[in-house]
């Protein structure tokens, strides 16, 4: 183990805080909640600082990182719609977005090639929504004082771009599964013709 395992370290100690982020949500203990979310995204922050900076990157921490952040997510919005914090068809949407993400990387992966997928942009914006929407109503159990309006907003924008990104993934991954194809398909027929040309070339002689 070395310097360039410090984010993947990081990464696991992320999702080490996802169990006792759950309980204090379960127990209504926001304000609590609230600050082990705040360390959870502050360690996001970090080892994504540590990869770019010393170029401590790998193809584990490539998985590490969006796994411990999705693991998290989804668990605190799934706490907040049991609690009926957050509309329980935003929860729904979330999960579906990701379901549909996780399905098509392994399909993908499994049928195509090796995928080492980057985020959209949309999806990045999407991400960055989905942390502050959780940061605010968690907040606002914990210590209140943000307005039901902006809640309100907040959850619309969530809705958009989780549909957005969705499709986006969709649309994208659709398009590199078809020209990974065929260039498989090229490549299986080069030494077809080849073969044929040889044999034909033979023929003439």
């Amino acid at each position: 183990m070395g310097s360039k395992d410090i984010p993947n370290l990081i990464s696991v100690l992320r999702i080490l805080l996802v169990a006792p982020i759950v309980w204090l949500l379960l127990h209504g203990s926001y304000r609590g909640a609230m600050l082990l979310f705040l360390v959870a995204g502050l360690s996001d922050a970090l080892d994504g600082f540590l990869a770019r900076q010393f170029n401590w990157r790998s193809h584990l921490g490539g998985i590490l990182d969006p796994l411990a952040d999705k693991i998290l997510l989804v668990s605190v919005y799934l706490c907040l719609g049991w609690l009926g914090v957050l509309p329980q068809w935003l929860v729904a949407l979330v999960i579906l977005r990701d379901l549909v993400i996780v399905g098509g990387a392994l399909a993908y992966h499994l049928t195509v090639a090796r995928l080492d997928a980057e985020p959209s942009f949309i999806s990045k914006i999407n991400t960055a929504l989905q942390i502050l929407l959780a940061l605010l109503v968690v907040y606002d159990r914990g210590f209140g004082g943000v307005s039901g309006g902006v809640l309100q907003v907040m959850v619309m924008a969530v809705a958009f771009t989780t549909l957005a990104s969705g499709v986006d993934y969709v649309v994208s991954w659709s398009r590199k599964a078809r020209e990974g194809c065929r260039s498989r398909m090229d490549a299986f027929r080069k030494p077809v013709k080849a073969l044929e040309k040889q044999t034909k070339e033979k023929s003439q002689k």
